[in-house]
C-alpha cells in the first residue's frame, strides 16, 4: 500500500491533532468515516498543498481531473467549489421554478442553503490559503415538472458525495481535509433522503464508491451553459 497523504498521517498518529480536526469537521458525526478511510488510506499523489491555485473558467482546459482547477490542494479545493456552485444554483432554480410544493419545496430550500454555505465556507478556505477562488459557472438544468427535478436532484448529490471520496487521499492540508469530509457527510445526507424521494436502489457494501475527477466533470458537462 502506497504511503498515505501528510495531512492522513497526521491524524492516525497524533491524537490532539485527530481531535481537533474532528471539532473542524463537525463533531464525531465523521469519525466513523475518518476511521475507516486512515485504515484503509493510500495514495500515490504528488500533489503540493501550498502550491497557488490559478482560477480558470470550468471545464474549459484541456487537464485532466482537478489540474484546470490549479495545482495541488487548491486545485481539489476549486473543483469542489465548482462543484458546489453547481449544486447551489441548481437547488435556487428549483425553489424558484414553481414546480415543488409543500416538504419538498422546503427540503430543496434547505438544500440549497446547506449548499450556498458549502459555497461560502470553501471560498473563504481558498482565499485563507492563498489562493484564488473559482469563478462560478452558468448553468442550464432540465427543470420540467417535479419528477424531473427529482429524478436529477438524487445522481447529483450522490455524485457529489463520491466526488469529495474520490478526492479525500489527495489532500496533504488537514483544514481543507477537514472540510472536505465535513461537506461529504452532508451530500450523503443529501442523497439519501432523495434516493428515498426517489425510490432509488440503495448503494449495497459496506464501503461507500468514490468518484474520479475525470468522471464527475464529465456527468457534469451538460449542465455547464457554454
Amino acid at each position: 500500500m502506497a504511503e498515505a497523504p501528510k495531512a492522513v498521517r497526521e491524524l492516525a498518529e497524533d491524537a490532539t491533532s485527530r481531535k481537533r480536526f474532528l471539532r473542524q469537521a463537525g463533531g464525531t458525526g465523521v469519525a466513523a468515516s475518518l476511521a475507516a478511510f486512515i485504515a484503509a488510506c493510500g495514495s500515490d499523489s504528488k500533489s503540493m498543498s501550498s502550491s497557488p491555485a490559478a482560477t480558470a473558467a470550468p471545464m474549459a482546459s484541456s487537464k485532466s481531473g482537478t489540474e484546470q482547477f490549479g495545482a495541488g490542494d487548491l486545485g481539489i479545493a476549486n473543483y469542489a467549489l465548482t462543484l458546489e456552485y453547481l449544486e447551489a444554483d441548481f437547488y435556487a432554480k428549483v425553489a424558484n421554478s414553481g414546480m415543488l410544493k409543500g416538504k419538498l419545496l422546503d427540503t430543496a430550500r434547505k438544500f440549497g442553503d446547506e449548499e450556498q454555505a458549502h459555497v461560502d465556507a470553501l471560498i473563504a478556505l481558498i482565499k485563507k490559503a492563498g489562493g484564488k477562488p473559482a469563478t462560478a459557472p452558468k448553468t442550464n438544468f432540465p427543470l420540467d415538472n417535479e419528477k424531473s427535478i427529482l429524478k436529477l436532484a438524487a445522481p447529483v448529490e450522490n455524485l457529489g458525495a463520491r466526488a469529495y471520496l474520490g478526492q479525500a487521499g489527495n489532500i496533504q492540508d488537514k483544514e481543507i481535509l477537514a472540510a472536505a469530509l465535513s461537506i461529504h457527510s452532508v451530500e450523503a445526507r443529501h442523497a439519501a433522503v432523495l434516493n428515498l424521494a426517489t425510490n432509488a436502489k440503495p448503494a449495497t457494501g459496506p464501503f461507500a464508491s468514490p468518484a474520479s475527477a475525470d468522471e464527475v466533470l464529465k456527468t457534469v458537462k451538460p449542465f455547464i451553459a457554454t
